[in-house]
């Protein structure tokens, strides 16, 4: 049995009661294994047709999923087609409950690894635009490397603090944030948190946590909608930091998130409508979320849309839709930009929409992000392999094919049962791989 702080116990003992053994009972559970489908490539009955492991729906996400522990879904190729996104059942519920609207302008403000900001892209359709921030460069590039293996179009990267936005007052209609915390609900599944929580408590997050929902409550637009966030337990750093925001916000207030039998209402009369889960009442670890209103909603039109004609010569084998975005270069690269309409100059910004490709020695390179964004009815030139093809995982690894039973030459898209995996150069029946190293199966 899991030995845990005195003080942390006698913390569970007030909030749970009786419950508490019930809630240490549950440290010698097998750890539960979740993945959330990617809606912008398949449906979700689509996929449940052609689904190759033992799945049960998630009773609070639409697209969710537990899976068994004897599937491995990311040694699969359809993970490497980025058709789902592996994610803890409890962290899908904060962008569920967001109410996103196609059209939207949304932040996602510490948004690594990426697995909410995956689900808001899956809202938005490709509509909008979506900014996914997170303090730490580091993480930021892992959150792009999964946006880019999801195919994510409309994104907008950044590595900012908070005191930087503040060009963004009044700006979005929707905010999530999934606030740094003392990771309490996740002591189960992740040891090294209770040795972290016994050198930082739950004192030392308030601060930070009342910071960002007050700065991001000034980033709302009249009648737009926040989620707040944690995967802890703590009053302190959950009822009171709504609380606090309530009062300095006469105009915030708290809307009711649908609830299954097993979730807890948040712990005072402000909070009743906010949602706790606890790992003894769900499948799942534990989790904080508030949803809250700046104001009344608003009908609003949405933000106006832009057109422009596919004329870059370059992408004449590709059928892009270029409705609500623009081609730009720099320096030879060429960014499928959403429209912002707001001057990003000065924000450390790692990646500004869909990265196309460069233009190297007359040629042009098509990107992999640009092969996962696409569907393969987009491309001109694609090789499409069955899911038993023994050259799938020959792909994955980086190897060059023979192809020559395919009439295919020259830049080919190379599919899986039509989802696409990256790109490849075809030369008398020989296809030279053009998957990055880090996107290769390990």
């Amino acid at each position: 049995m899991i030995e845990l702080p005195e003080a942390y116990l006698e913390q569970m003992r007030e909030l749970l009661g009786e419950e508490l053994q019930d809630y240490l009972a549950c440290f010698t559970r097998d750890n539960i294994r979740s993945l959330r489908l990617n809606t912008r490539k398949t449906a979700v009955h689509d996929f449940l047709r052609i689904n190759p492991f033992a799945l049960a729906s998630i009773p609070w996400s639409d697209d969710g999923f537990y899976y068994e522990e004897t599937d491995d879904p990311t040694r699969h190729p359809y993970y490497y087609a980025g058709l789902y996104y592996i994610q803890e059942a409890s962290a899908m519920l904060p962008a569920q409950v967001l109410p996103i609207a196609k059209g939207d302008r949304v932040l996602d403000l510490c948004a690594a690894p990426g697995g909410k900001t995956l689900k808001i892209a899956d809202k938005l359709q490709g509509s909008g635009v979506l900014f996914a921030n997170d303090i730490s460069i580091s993480r930021a590039q892992v959150l792009l490397r999964n946006i880019e293996n999801q195919g994510v179009k409309n994104c907008i990267v950044m590595a900012e603090e908070i005191d930087h936005l503040d060009r963004f007052i009044g700006y979005f209609d929707k905010i999530l944030i999934d606030a740094p915390c003392s990771g309490e609900g996740m002591f189960r599944k992740d040891r090294k948190l209770i040795r972290s929580w016994l050198e930082k408590g739950n004192d030392h997050y308030v601060p930070i946590q009342k910071e960002l929902l007050r700065k991001a409550v000034r980033f709302l637009k009249p009648g737009g909608c926040l989620v707040y966030s944690t995967c802890t337990f703590s009053r302190k750093e959950n009822e009171e930091v709504i609380e606090s925001a309530l009062k300095e916000y006469p105009d915030l207030h708290v809307l009711p998130i649908r609830k299954t039998a097993s979730f807890v209402s948040g712990l005072t009369d402000n909070t009743k409508d906010c949602v706790r889960l606890y790992p003894h009442k769900i499948k799942g670890e534990g989790h904080f979320v508030a949803l809250l209103q700046k104001g009344e909603t608003r009908s609003e039109a949405g933000a106006p849309v832009s057109h422009y004609e596919n004329t870059f010569p370059c992408l004449e084998h590709f059928d892009l839709d270029l409705s609500q975005g623009r081609i730009v270069s720099r320096k030879d690269r060429f960014y499928l930009e959403p429209d912002t309409g707001i001057d990003l100059y000065g924000l450390r910004i790692l990646r500004s929409g869909l990265y196309l490709g460069e233009s190297s020695h007359d040629r042009f390179e098509p990107s992999y992000a640009l092969a996962k964004a696409i569907g393969h009815k987009q491309y001109d030139n694609v090789l499409n392999l069955s899911l038993e093809d023994q050259r799938v995982l020959k792909y994955l690894k980086g190897e060059t094919l023979d192809v020559r039973d395919r009439h295919a030459n020259g830049m080919v898209l190379v599919c899986v049962d039509d989802f696409p995996l990256g790109f490849g150069i075809v030369s008398k029946g020989i296809l030279k791989n053009k998957l990055p190293a880090q996107y290769r199966y390990q």
